[in-house]
């Protein structure tokens, strides 16, 4: 009898999946996505924009043997299950592979796993479906509106600002930064003062006169102040409170990044990349699992499953005061899947036991959503909040205590939230008056608003509405390597290039590279993906705008002309200026193509050591014309000293040839020759 075949994304959890199913399964894997757009047609787009925006699709290069193989397991199976991620991606890359295997419909399911363990892989295939045209034609849409956007603009900008590349997203969290950098370039800072009265065991702030809020903008403001301070200060006010501090809510996939950046120090694409490993299965001896559910989610929802187990755990360990309460929160518009929150997959894999079978950067970040999911799930810390009011001549000084009166979830969670005692003294509660004249007082200035760390310009992409959480360390990766920003002290500053593109872009496609535009697409996206708008219709209305936007700025907008050196040409007395090419920068005349001058740079060489072999040369760092670094003899052609690897500066007793460090052992360079240093 033919096998039923399982096809995943992964080939890290086809093994695992497979041992769940046991026989009569056969489980493989596509290796990600297999097809994509071609690079043909108008505009290189693939995608026919005269005839409905019919897409192109090709395999992907490398992919064709791949394909060829699955094609040959389908034929000889019965029924194929198309087991892709329970995401829009993972739905559209099931479509692909049903169009391209031609997979027929009565002999294919779709399953989806949230997580990988084997009660929820079994239980997956008890309710199947078929794949959900609605949301293939979003991802699809996505795709093309990406396309689209994406090659024309990057074209114009090579061809008017030397920039590489823009897109939908892309170009719009670059002009968050570049906005916010022309904020800190603009901010004025403005003078403001405080005045502390000191006391033996407390110290207390200046915050009223005649109980009005007070502002102190100049030393003169301060001076008259002091000059009408006595030396008593009476006790007008005392205020106590019982605050509660309430668990936050389990991880959806932007705030573990948020929190893997802040609190772990990991990037976004190192977090997902973690991430992924946790929930596609970790081998622990006896069995391989997935311990996370799946990372892509925009819900705080908890399995009831989950929840039961949690606080039965929760009440062992800790007792009924500690069990909380379910998170909820109200239904933000930009969900897009009805996932769970990032949660363990099993309340008893706790981060100690899984410990020895992980990595110390996978542990770490096992433990925090651990922590989180179950943190969220117990009860507020009670903080006692004390307020004392003093006066003095009419002016009020505070000072604030705050103590922990019952831990709750920070018992669990203290690790990750800071929380320190500010303990008011006893004295302040007994005595109504107090005698100091050692009074502090400190001159400040405004702060420019912050530049945006990984962490907060995650989260003011989330809360604009702009892209998916999926996709925003693709995003940030992108500005990055495009040159478009640099990291200063893990903050984004805009470079020349970034600030020249995003001001070109406004310059002709204000109406589209902004927050509110990208914003209403991906909420036109999600209706799409409800079946309650048609892609057509999208793809349509934003074309008829978009393209005569593009042509007219391919005629009209003037080209950024390239940087003067302050040189000037040798050869035409042009100003010599800094042009752009295949290998980088390079100096050339302004007045190309009539002059065709280039000025060669002269080369930074990088001594290594002397050359052993000559004895008068060195031996340098080098460039193949396709950058791999390898090294040879300044010499060179009299001494043609040349390896892969580093030096020792020392020969080979048996050839005579250079002796080089490889794999953290001492070999010979020459090839033809065995010996190794320690023989």
């Amino acid at each position: 009898m033919a096998e039923n075949l399982v096809i995943v994304e992964s080939p890290s959890k086809s093994k695992t999946i497979e041992k769940y199913l046991g026989k009569g399964y056969k489980v493989v894997s596509s290796k990600g996505h297999i097809r994509d757009l071609a690079t043909t047609g108008k505009y290189g787009l693939g995608v026919d924009v005269e005839n409905q925006f019919a897409p192109n699709y090709i395999l992907i290069s490398g992919k064709k043997k791949l394909v060829q193989e699955l094609k040959k397991q389908v034929k000889e199976s019965d029924k194929v299950y198309l087991a892709t991620d329970p995401d829009r991606e993972g739905e559209a890359i099931s479509w692909h592979l049903k169009e391209a295997l031609d997979i027929k419909d009565k002999n294919y399911e779709r399953v989806l796993f949230h997580e990988i363990t084997k009660d929820k892989v079994l239980e997956a295939f008890e309710s199947p479906r078929k794949i959900d045209e609605d949301l293939v034609h979003s991802q699809e849409t996505r795709r093309i509106l990406d396309r689209i956007i994406g090659f024309r603009l990057s074209k114009l900008m090579q061809s008017k600002t030397g920039g590489k590349s823009a897109g939908r997203v892309q170009s719009v969290a670059l002009k968050l930064i570049v906005d916010r950098e022309r904020e800190i370039e603009a901010f004025i800072p403005e003078e403001y003062w405080t005045v502390t009265a000191n006391f033996s065991q407390f110290s207390a702030e200046l915050f009223q006169h005649h109980k009005t809020k007070l502002e102190i903008k100049s030393k003169e403001e301060v001076d008259r102040i002091l000059e009408n301070l006595g030396t008593l200060y009476t006790v007008i006010d005392i205020e106590e409170k019982e605050k509660k501090k309430h668990a936050k809510a389990p991880f959806i996939t932007s705030t573990l990044q948020q929190e893997a950046s802040t609190k772990l120090g990991f990037t976004a694409k190192k977090t997902m990349s973690i991430a992924q490993k946790l929930y596609e299965g970790t081998d622990l001896g006896k069995e391989t699992v997935g311990l996370i559910t799946y990372m892509r989610t925009d819900s705080i929802r908890l399995s009831e499953e989950f929840v039961k187990s949690a606080q039965a755990y929760l009440f062992k360990e800790y007792g009924k005061d500690y069990v909380g309460y379910v998170k909820t929160s109200k239904k933000n518009e930009n969900v897009q899947d009805a996932h769970e929150a990032i949660r363990p997959t099993s309340i008893n894999r706790t981060p100690k036991e899984m410990e020895p079978y992980l990595t110390p950067d996978e542990y770490k970040l096992y433990r925090f959503i651990y922590t989180r999911a179950v943190a969220s799930l117990m009860s507020d810390a009670k903080v006692k909040a004390t307020t004392v009011v003093l006066d003095n001549n009419d002016y009020q000084f505070k000072s604030n205590g705050q103590i922990l009166v019952f831990d709750g979830y920070l018992k669990l969670y203290q690790d990750y939230e800071d929380s320190e005692d500010k303990i008011l003294p006893d004295v302040l509660m007994k005595q109504k008056e107090f005698q100091t004249d050692d009074v502090e007082t400190k001159q400040h200035f405004t702060s420019p608003p912050a530049r945006y760390s990984e962490a907060k310009l995650i989260d003011a992409l989330e809360k604009l509405g702009i892209g998916r959480p999926s996709t925003y360390a693709t995003i940030i990766d992108t500005i990055k390597e495009r040159g478009y920003v640099e990291v200063l002290e893990k903050k984004f500053k805009p470079t020349e290039i970034g600030i020249i593109t995003t001001d070109k872009l406004q310059e002709s496609f204000s109406e589209f590279i902004n927050v509110k535009y990208t914003a209403a697409m991906e909420h036109d996206l999600d209706e799409i993906a409800l079946g309650k708008e048609n892609s057509l219709n999208v793809l349509e209305t934003f074309y008829e705008k978009f393209e005569p936007t593009v042509q007219k700025a391919f005629g009209e907008m003037e080209k950024v002309p390239p940087k003067e050196t302050g040189e000037v040409c040798p050869e035409c007395g042009n100003p010599l200026v800094i042009r752009k090419g295949r290998y980088g920068e390079f100096t050339a005349c302004s007045n190309y193509p009539e002059c065709k001058f280039i000025k060669k740079e002269p080369k930074e060489v990088k001594e290594i050591m002397d050359c052993p072999i000559c004895k008068t040369g060195h031996i340098i760092e080098r460039k193949t014309k396709r950058g791999k670094i390898f090294y040879g003899c300044s010499n060179y052609p009299k001494c043609k000293v040349a390896t892969w690897d580093l030096p020792t500066g020392e020969v080979c007793p048996e050839c005579g040839s250079l002796l080089v460090k490889k794999k953290d052992q001492v070999k010979c360079s020459n090839s033809e020759c065995a010996y190794e240093q320690g023989e």
